[in-house]
């Protein structure tokens, strides 16, 4: 049975704590674009972009449920493929709702919660501040860089970046999905000898060194896929709504 746009919208900003989360000023966290009013099947990505928008509305979607937004690149002017990708929601009924920080740091829908317990850790505890919250987590373990490497790989499907600086035996891992590898000195100051997240700048190579830190980069888009999933998942059962991932891997 249909249920409401406004409806899910706003017991989904409620769920995730829009309203109190800080955020950057390109995620616009919530209910970016309307459509008719009602929501038949959600569409799950990690980006808003012209090949997800066009695989959602070939899966008949009516509702796209995502981690980065329409807002983070310039909104302003209408033309192009900007035009394009809006006139695709629009005459296709497509609505768009997003979450960022909120949906990394949810204790139980999170990208980090999920790919820390994805990783084999069922315990983990609030880590690495940002825009006044912890949004990551931290794991205490006695495990072998290799075995961790593989963890990771078979959680994100894919290999990953290791920058192997830091002890053979990992006991206090970071994880922070995403991009913050150039908080690498931040993560490194809150006592972790791992770090496990998307992405970094090619410098923190040296500062890994001089840090004494293991780097494990998973992809952004990789180690964000958890949480849209688990968040469609979730809006799915409870309004008996089908969903499905829209899978459109960045390789970054």
């Amino acid at each position: 049975m249909p249920v409401t746009l406004a409806r899910l919208a706003a017991d989904t900003d409620k769920l995730l704590n829009h309203q109190a989360v800080a955020d950057y000023s390109g995620a616009l966290n919530g209910l970016q674009l309307a459509n008719r009013g009602r929501v038949t099947k959600i569409a799950a990505a990690v980006d808003v972009n012209l090949p997800t928008v066009r695989a959602a509305i070939a899966a008949a979607a009516d509702l796209l449920v995502a981690h980065h937004g329409l807002a983070w690149s310039p909104l302003l002017p209408l033309t192009g493929r900007r035009y394009e990708l809006l006139k695709l929601c629009l005459d296709h009924n497509l609505a768009v709702y997003s979450s960022h920080l909120p949906l990394d740091l949810h204790a139980k829908l999170g990208n980090n919660i999920l790919l820390a317990k994805a990783l084999g850790f069922t315990v983990s505890a609030p880590f690495f501040v940002e825009k006044g919250r912890p949004i990551g987590r931290r794991v205490r373990a006695k495990i072998s860089r290799d075995a961790l490497r593989y963890r990771l790989c078979r959680a994100l499907g894919a290999d990953s970046q290791l920058i192997a600086a830091g002890p053979a035996t990992c006991r206090v891992i970071g994880i922070v999905s995403g991009g913050a590898g150039n908080e690498l000195a931040r993560a490194a100051a809150d006592g972790v000898d791992t770090f496990i997240t998307g992405e970094g700048a090619h410098w923190t190579f040296s500062l890994a060194h001089e840090l004494g830190v293991n780097v494990f980069y998973g992809g952004h888009y990789l180690t964000e896929t958890f949480g849209v999933k688990a968040l469609s998942a979730y809006l799915a059962k409870k309004y008996r709504l089908p969903w499905e991932f829209i899978s459109v891997p960045s390789g970054l």
